[in-house]
């Protein structure tokens, strides 16, 4: 039952760095408000959030910045009654290993002096002092104890379900021909930002059709070439699931941040092998019944540690990007 309450949905990110040992963030101050705070934005009608996350950052910091773990977000009520909804994540300044990924952004138009006035990199127990708003402590903190463990700098494993595709029953061609209807094709497109904003650099797919036309969107637009890899299909998957765990764990070890694209019998496999890299409670947070993820849906992965030893630090399951009729 609908409770009638207007939600405003917003979407920000605490950009971090380590200068001398030191953690420091970015905070920006806002001369309409007089208060220093996060940079966060509203988002745009039909934007996800993790793109307007990236876009916001960009817009009143200046600077291109890759995803990373998620933090806590903020609940609080606005003047007008209106409930404002905030999510966080936790990123870095896009290097130039990830400048494929910035490659594929639009531009952003820079917030004026009269929105953001002053962006400043300062140590993160000057940043709790500075913060205006208490709630606003929240995110740090967890950014902070995240650090202090270890587990704040992480890269992305993007695990993603190929959109939609043509019924096997409308398909006269083969399995491996199948391709995406035109909602697939529309998720498809909706994936370039979002892969952007993980800063993927390496895209392995099936090299079945609805899986290559899923991702190949967001490598033309960062200009980087998939690896078709066979075990990623289902017919290699039923016929040799360790073949298919290795392309995986592989994927986790690879020291990049990864997009694996595949199919709905595959993701048995394709999330063991995420869970046995992950710590117990963060296990438990993968999906555990069929369909796992639906057509053009994404769960990414946070991995944290040296390549040959990845530890999944946190998961996000995003709904598909382009909404599908059920």
């Amino acid at each position: 039952m609908s409770t009638g309450l207007v939600v405003v949905e917003a979407a920000g990110a605490l950009v971090w760095r380590v200068r001398q040992g030191r953690l420091q963030v970015v905070l920006v101050h806002r001369p309409r408000y007089k208060d220093w705070s996060w940079p966060k934005g509203k988002l745009e009608p039909g934007e996800h959030v993790i793109t307007a996350a990236v876009r916001e950052v960009e817009e009143e910091t200046g600077l291109d910045v890759v995803l990373g773990r998620p933090l806590p977000g903020l609940e609080y009520p606005l003047s007008d009654g209106r409930l404002k909804r905030v999510h966080y994540w936790s990123a870095q300044v896009a290097g130039r290993p990830d400048r494929p990924a910035v490659h594929a952004r639009p531009p952003a138009e820079h917030a004026s002096a009269d929105e953001i006035d002053r962006v400043r990199w300062v140590d993160a127990d000057v940043a709790r002092r500075r913060l205006t708003r208490e709630d606003d402590r929240e995110p740090l903190d967890a950014l902070v104890e995240a650090h202090t463990k270890g587990r704040l700098d992480t890269r992305a494993l993007v695990v993603v379900r190929h959109g939609r595709a043509r019924s096997r029953a409308s398909w006269p061609g083969g399995e491996e021909t199948r391709p995406l209807t035109d909602v697939g094709r529309r998720q498809a497109e909706a994936l370039v930002p979002a892969l952007s904003a993980y800063g993927v650099v390496e895209v392995v797919t099936s090299p079945w059709s609805r899986c290559g036309a899923t991702v190949a969107p967001y490598a033309a637009s960062a200009g980087i070439t998939p690896v078709q890899d066979e075990p990623l299909t289902e017919a290699q998957h039923a016929e040799s699931p360790e073949k298919t765990a290795a392309v995986v764990a592989a994927a986790l070890r690879t020291g990049a941040d990864v997009a694996v694209c595949t199919h709905r019998p595959v993701l048995p496999t394709v999330l063991r092998v995420v869970g046995d890299h992950a710590r117990r409670r963060v296990a438990e947070e993968l999906p555990a019944e069929d369909p796992y993820l639906r057509p053009g849906q994404i769960l990414v992965a946070h991995v944290s540690g040296a390549p040959d030893a990845p530890r999944v630090e946190a998961v996000e399951v995003h709904a598909p990007l382009v909404p599908v009729r059920a």
